[in-house]
């Protein structure tokens, strides 16, 4: 029941529209039928009492009762509309006239009804007085034989009344059967398309869909609407992000610690079904994130084919892990602290080498990841798992993959292949984030937006975000000694490897790895 007033809600404009539509049709639908209107006239059965006594009206009104019966039938006959007919001096057939009479005996009387409709108000009233003085002059005739008088006879009531309104088409009911009609038609639709739409939307859809765990909800944030951004986690008052999406990303990081207690991933590789899913931007936060514990962390771009990382955090992306796998630099020339704290390092993916699928695979890459995992946590930012193998590729010897998919955009179809992939080069999963999740709204997921406001985090400084910038700046001031100034357009080709180490700020972390 609340999977379907979820989906009433999510489709009540479209609901409310095919209503109003309805309702429109209704009414467009009354105004194009012909006006008919009804009079009514009336007559009395009565007897005639030959000595007046108390005994003689009884029995008159019991054979009174009994004669209204047949009265009632006798109103259908031909003769009767014949008669009505030569009264109203029309050319409309006796079987026309009849279809617009109806005739009937209110209940417990002796009185006959006659219901007439006509294009207008006068021919349904001259209608109803004809056929009820037709009525009157074959019950006499019936009665008396022709001669004498009867035991019974008809008696014609008053004119019938003129209607001031026509009966049909009646607007009110035409617009409430209209609105009814498409409200139940958008109640289907909505029922059908949810049920065809194989988009997910909350996490329960994919737990429905594959057997995995959630480990993070992502709801939409502003600044992430026309970009990549990374927020600050060390200063509450930091007015970079909504507070909905920083708690999320605190959530998804303690979610990763806790995925496996015994073993805990030092190696996590981010990965998505298709670009655009915010892998890369979730992979940054995060990394920003669990240094903000006091861990040491290192953020490698592994995407060689469409690196994002040094643009993320302001440093070029034409050195870095390309150049470290092809022995052109060491992984303290590249590694740019970006933090104050000298706890995040980014690796940017260099050059786009001809073999990419080869080097993220290579023997090199895994050493030099296990060898970072032992001083600190190694976070591997991937291309999509369906454009390329790479994503599968380096699962197969990280500690873990995580999968980023986008509410409303990533299919069941999308998301089942991904995890296919990664199993199959014998990866582990280490759970799926629901990236873009409404904050309001019946496909809301994430629980937490509404506390934001009640902590007064809501304030507008800079100062965290504006820490990691600047350090940013100082870490890219090195290479950007080397590369010259940024250019426009495709990124610059070069064969120097960085080797001012003054930009890079690695300290002890990479003491031991050279």
């Amino acid at each position: 029941m609340q999977r379907v007033v979820r989906i009433l809600r999510a489709y009540w404009k479209t609901i409310g529209a095919l209503l109003a539509l309805g309702a429109l049709a209704g009414l467009g639908w009354s105004a194009l039928q012909p006006r008919v209107y009804t009079a009514d006239a009336s007559g009395y059965v009565a007897t005639v009492s030959s000595d007046g006594s108390t005994g003689s009206a009884l029995a008159g009104d019991q054979l009174a009762l009994s004669k209204v019966k047949s009265f009632v039938d006798m109103g259908y006959w031909r003769s009767v509309a014949e008669a009505a007919r030569q009264t109203l001096g029309v050319n409309d057939s006796p079987e026309s006239l009849v279809q617009r009479v109806r005739v009937s005996n209110p209940v417990d009387t002796v009185n006959v009804r006659v219901d007439a409709t006509g294009p207008t108000p006068e021919s349904a009233r001259d209608l109803a007085e004809a056929w009820i003085r037709g009525m009157t002059t074959q019950v006499d005739d019936l009665e008396t034989g022709g001669t004498g008088q009867g035991a019974v006879r008809l008696i014609a009531g008053d004119s019938a009344r003129l209607p001031t309104s026509p009966s049909s088409p009646n607007i009110k009911i035409d617009v409430a059967v209209g609105g009814i009609a498409g409200g139940v038609l958008g109640v289907v639709f909505a029922l059908v398309r949810r049920t065809f739409d194989r988009r997910v939307r909350t996490v329960q859809d994919i737990t429905d869909t594959v057997d995995a765990s959630v480990v993070g909800v992502l709801p939409v944030d502003k600044e992430l609407a026309n970009g990549r951004a990374v927020f600050s986690f060390t200063d509450i008052r930091d007015g970079r992000g909504s507070f909905a999406h920083k708690e999320a990303i605190r959530e998804l990081r303690t979610n990763l610690q806790y995925v496996d207690v015994d073993r805990p991933p030092r190696v996590i590789v981010v990965t998505s079904p298709l670009p655009g899913d915010g892998k890369s931007t979730t992979a940054a936060n995060l990394a920003v994130s669990i240094a903000a514990t006091g861990q040491s962390v290192i953020l490698i771009d592994a995407d060689l084919r469409r690196p994002v990382m040094g643009g993320v955090f302001g440093f070029s992306d034409d050195v870095g892990l390309s150049d470290v796998l092809a022995a052109r630099a060491q992984i303290e020339q590249v590694a740019h602290q970006v933090d104050e704290e000298g706890r995040l390092f980014v690796v940017a993916a260099g050059r786009t080498p001809p073999n990419p699928t080869e080097m993220v695979g290579s023997q090199r890459l895994q050493s030099l990841a296990r060898k970072l995992a032992e001083e600190m946590v190694v976070i591997v930012d991937s291309p999509p798992t369906l454009a390329v193998a790479d994503a599968a590729v380096i699962a197969s010897w990280a500690d873990g993959a995580v999968l980023v998919v986008t509410a409303g955009r990533t299919t069941d179809d999308m998301l089942t292949r991904a995890i296919e992939n990664i199993s199959k080069t014998r990866g582990r999963l280490l759970g799926i984030v629901l990236n873009r999740v409404p904050l309001r709204g019946p496909d809301s997921s994430y629980y937490g937006a509404r506390y934001g406001g009640h902590y007064g985090y809501g304030e507008s400084h800079a100062t965290g975000a504006e820490g990691i910038k600047r350090s940013t700046r100082r870490g890219a001031r090195g290479v950007a000694a080397k590369s010259g100034p940024a250019e426009t357009g495709p990124r610059r080709r070069s064969n120097a490897a960085p080797d001012d180490a003054r930009a890079l700020h690695a300290g002890e972390v990479f003491r031991d790895l050279g």
